[in-house]
């Protein structure tokens, strides 16, 4: 299989050469293995798995002989299922203070956190790893998205139509899809959900019924880019509240979906407090609904919301291969003014509207008058993120970029 070059390379790079320990999280099969397993290619460095029982046996039992047999330097993969390894790899740190020892991987952090922060905190770099992006996938250099003329006139990526725009979306980020390493991309998806539910979703809460949390997964998919709504989700599947509300906290830290939370301040008291839902990657949602085609998806009712996803993901994603965390919002209010995104930076809110359409109008800006500048806070220029293939504007305040540039 072909190694597709990672956007986030660098940023580990860079911490492992000033942090003892580096931990990178992120949901499986999104091929944090294959990218450290490249970078220690050639070097000294010991590889094992606490997938492997014998060697999670060990770890979890006698974690100073692990150690001694994978002393450091030594990449240790799925270090969730050995927490008792932190305190052990606190004291080699501590002893010996060598830079990028230990690198981890974990694709759970619900548990992990908290032995982390315990013991190896000011010791540990700490990164998310998500799914493929287009500028992994079309191989242009990754910058954090933002609100600025002349660094979107820099960025060299191709344009693409709107049917290959959903292709994209449909066919998702996972590696193993993009190098065409399998033959069906429907049966790839639904061996995912069951591998991740029977090896993530059980192992965190034992109790969960696999069916029922698959119901339960189905009917999140089909809110994508909506404000969340736990009674209606728990009238889907049958459960409480509170179980809605905890399985979502199970998705969202195994790095399945992420909120957008509603931008408000004393003056935008109007504003609706619910947030966002999204899919780190597009096609997951699209495939536990059995969409067939990127076609039907894009003539679809929901085509909108997916490619609302596709933007935002991409935006987040920019960020975190960079090694930064994003802050940003969406604006909502009961006079049904909306905003899709908002993009918080160095005290400026920059307004972001998202469209399917080719063509971009001012009146899809209209909500943006709703944004007022609020000591500390000013309002910087907007954009519409749409299929066009032009960057360009609709006035001094509001562009219109592509959705290539992102």
């Amino acid at each position: 299989m072909k190694y597709i070059n990672r956007a986030i390379e660098k940023t580990f790079m860079r911490a492992q050469n000033e942090y003892p320990v580096t931990l990178l999280t992120g949901p499986r099969q999104v091929g944090k293995t294959t990218m450290l397993k490249k970078l220690m290619a050639n070097t000294d460095r010991k590889y094992v798995s606490l997938d492997e029982f014998d060697a999670r046996i060990l770890a979890t039992k006698d974690p100073a002989a692990f150690l001694q047999i994978y002393s450091p330097p030594v990449l240790i993969d799925e270090v969730q299922y050995a927490p008792g390894l932190f305190s052990y790899i606190k004291i080699i740190a501590d002893t010996t203070k060598r830079k990028g020892d230990f690198w981890l991987t974990s694709s759970q952090s619900y548990r992990l956190m908290q032995g982390v922060t315990e013991s190896l905190a000011g010791r540990i770099a700490i990164m998310q790893m998500y799914s493929l992006s287009q500028s992994e996938i079309l191989e242009y250099e990754n910058f954090p998205f933002e609100i600025n003329l002349d660094l979107l006139k820099e960025r060299q990526s191709p344009t693409r139509s709107i049917p290959e725009i959903f292709k994209n979306i449909f066919d998702g980020g996972m590696p193993e899809v993009i190098s065409g390493n399998i033959s069906s991309i429907e049966n790839y998806y639904k061996n995912y959900i069951a591998s991740y539910i029977e090896r993530d979703v059980k192992y965190l809460a034992n109790e969960i019924d696999g069916l029922k949390y698959y119901d339960f997964i189905k009917s999140v998919a089909a809110r994508i880019s909506q404000q969340i709504n736990v009674a209606e989700i728990s009238r889907d599947v049958g459960i409480n509240e509170t179980q809605a509300k905890n399985w979502l906290k199970i998705l969202e830290t195994l790095g399945v979906i992420f909120f957008l939370h509603p931008y408000s301040n004393n003056i935008l008291k109007r504003a609706l407090k619910k947030p966002k839902l999204y899919f780190f990657d597009t096609a997951l949602a699209i495939h536990i609904l059995s969409w067939s085609s990127p076609e039907v998806v894009m003539n679809s009712s929901m085509s909108g919301a997916y490619f609302e996803n596709f933007v935002i993901s991409e935006i987040y994603k920019s960020y975190h291969n960079e090694g930064k965390n994003p802050t940003l919002y969406y604006y909502r209010d009961k006079d049904k003014n909306e905003i899709d995104l908002i993009l918080e930076k160095d005290a400026t809110l920059y307004p972001v509207e998202i469209k399917k359409a080719a063509i971009a109008t001012k009146n899809m800006v209209s909500s943006f008058s709703s944004l007022k500048p609020t000591p500390p806070y000013s309002v910087g220029q907007g954009a519409i993120i749409c299929n066009t293939q032009t960057l360009s504007a609709i006035d001094k305040n509001t562009l219109i970029v592509p959705v290539s540039k992102i």
